[in-house]
């Protein structure tokens, strides 16, 4: 049994990852931070049954791919809202590259996001720098499985981004 990190380091270690897996499936920043927040209290609440059985990177990744999926469900008996957006300066030295980073950024965001699922799923987690094992271990497939999905889905994003992959 591994000796399990304080909630608030586990939150400081992965919020990053939390934030870019909740990203993945709503787009409206207000909405990301509210299911980021709800991720957190689903961890809180799950820490506790922790057992050991997979790291805590992918005990963490589980939580909010499976409140973000939640989420989604929730979210599609909702009627559509639009959000509005203040228009930030750049903090960096070169404006226009960060804006073509951002684009390029929020354009696979989207992409992401316009795959099936069982796809997103597998893709999201492997941006996030897990292995196929942990990827599996977190949707509850086989590493097999997650091959053929994430083979599956760079085909796709390719085809909707062109070769900038």
């Amino acid at each position: 049994m591994t000796t399990l990190p304080a909630f608030e380091e586990i939150v400081r270690d992965h919020h990053a990852m939390i934030r870019r897996i909740v990203a993945s499936y709503e787009a409206r920043s207000a909405a990301v931070e509210d299911l980021v927040q709800d991720v957190y209290m689903a961890l809180w609440r799950a820490l506790p049954k922790f057992r050991g059985e997979s790291s805590v990177r992918t005990f963490v990744a589980r939580i909010a791919t499976n409140r973000a999926i939640t989420h989604v469900a929730r979210a599609t008996r909702l009627p559509a809202a639009v959000e509005l957006t203040d228009q930030v300066a750049a903090p960096d030295d070169n404006p226009e590259l960060r804006a073509i980073a951002l684009d390029r950024s929020a354009r696979l965001a989207s992409a992401v996001r316009a795959l099936p699922l069982a796809y997103r799923q597998a893709a999201m987690l492997a941006l996030e720098g897990l292995t196929p094992r942990e990827i599996a271990d977190v949707l509850g497939i086989s590493a097999n499985a997650v091959a053929i999905r994430m083979s599956r889905a760079k085909e796709r994003l390719r085809a909707q981004m062109g070769e900038q992959l």
